[in-house]
């Protein structure tokens, strides 16, 4: 991915996360690409209000379709109001993912089957009703 691409992309994200956190009345400080060495998460949230996403999978190296970014995107956002995973996070942050989907911002592909290929369990349990297609 070069860098305007990057760019693009995480303008975006901040776009969308604006209209997500004024519905919301969260405030964070910034979108971040997360590093490229990045492989053990797909987003971080900061104490400070920073939130960085990786925008490759790290197995393949491919871009990460953009309903995963959001998916993280709300995940990382809920983390503003719950900095655990308890349970009022979890039902925050399908909140905000019903928001999103609503508003058009995150639009998930069909439901995974048997043979896609495996994901990772934090992705996994953080969609609990939801499936997604990672790449």
């Amino acid at each position: 991915m070069d860098p305007r691409e990057t760019r693009s992309l995480i303008d975006r994200l901040n776009g969308d996360a604006a209209r997500i956190a004024l519905r919301f009345e969260l405030r964070y400080r910034a979108i971040e690409a997360e590093r490229p060495n990045v492989k053990s998460r797909y987003g971080v949230c900061y104490a400070d209000g920073r939130i960085r996403i990786r925008l490759r999978h790290a197995a393949t190296g491919r871009s990460l379709k953009y309903s995963s970014l959001v998916n993280t995107l709300c995940h990382e956002l809920a983390h503003l109001r719950h900095f655990d995973h308890g349970p009022r996070f979890k039902a925050f942050y399908l909140r905000l993912l019903d928001f999103a989907r609503a508003e058009g911002i995150y639009r998930p592909g069909p439901v995974a089957h048997a043979s896609a290929p495996e994901r990772t369990p934090a992705v996994a349990d953080a969609v609990a009703p939801f499936q997604l297609t990672l790449f």
